[in-house]
């Protein structure tokens, strides 16, 4: 279980447990999009590589970042689809300083929906930081290993960095164990070192399993799939914590 599959599932959540949720794929491998569409054909609504090219050309009466939403087959659960195009607009995006131009969207998306989840891309570039430019919060996956926990350090400083210069609203939200296997004695000496730093280390840990590649090969989060399964169970814990 990755970054996507865990924004997916807890956005899933959200959609289920009755609240209007928007995710928004702002990566260019666009796994979250597939996740949640799987063979359902993007709609002409534009996805996000719709929404920031539009920023680059001045329009008298833009169009509401809604226009580029498209339903998903889960009720209340909406997403702004990503796609290849994002690597090709980034440049342009860059160098003509539209940094800024998700976190106006944002404001308005927070007027249609009561969650809104953002799945970002792995390196910091124009898009992470976009993302957390305009979000009040974000979660940080830890895959317990020594990698993964360098990873998590340079992360947090970027982030403080961020906050400090653009988003005073932004907060880590939490750290998220994942891929954590109870019975192995290095990821709980991991996992124990970071809480014994202070770090917000959430609960429950999130273990592996199968059920993830059924989840991802049949396009249905785990609160649709299996509801009863213990990964299912963690995920809904913790999207309860994180209300």
């Amino acid at each position: 279980m990755g970054k996507s599959t865990i924004a997916c599932n807890l956005a899933a959540i959200s959609a289920a447990q009755g609240r209007r949720t928007l995710l928004i794929d702002l990566d260019v491998q666009g796994n979250s999009s597939r996740y949640l569409l799987g063979a359902q054909p993007a709609t002409q609504a534009g996805g996000v590589a719709g929404f920031f090219e539009q920023t680059l050309s001045y329009t008298f009466n833009p169009l509401p970042p809604t226009h580029f939403v498209q339903r998903t087959p889960f009720d209340g659960l909406d997403l702004l689809a990503a796609s290849p195009t994002l690597d090709e607009l980034q440049p342009k995006l860059e160098a003509r300083h539209k940094i800024y131009k998700l976190r106006e969207a944002l404001a308005q998306l927070g007027r249609e929906y009561q969650q809104i989840y953002l799945d970002t891309p792995p390196a910091l570039n124009f898009y992470t930081r976009s993302a957390l430019m305009g979000a009040s919060g974000c979660l940080i996956p830890f895959d317990c290993d020594d990698f993964s926990r360098q990873a998590l350090y340079t992360l947090l400083a970027n982030v403080e960095e961020i906050r400090a210069d653009h988003n005073a609203a932004l907060q880590v939200k939490g750290i998220v164990v994942n891929q954590f296997q109870p019975r192995a004695r290095l990821p709980q000496q991991l996992v124990q070192e970071l809480i014994d730093e202070g770090l917000p280390v959430l609960q429950p840990y999130l273990q592996a399993s199968v059920k993830v590649r059924e989840s991802h090969q049949l396009a249905r989060p785990l609160i649709h799939l299996e509801p009863k399964h213990p990964l299912t169970q963690a995920l809904l814990a913790l999207h309860q914590r994180l209300l």
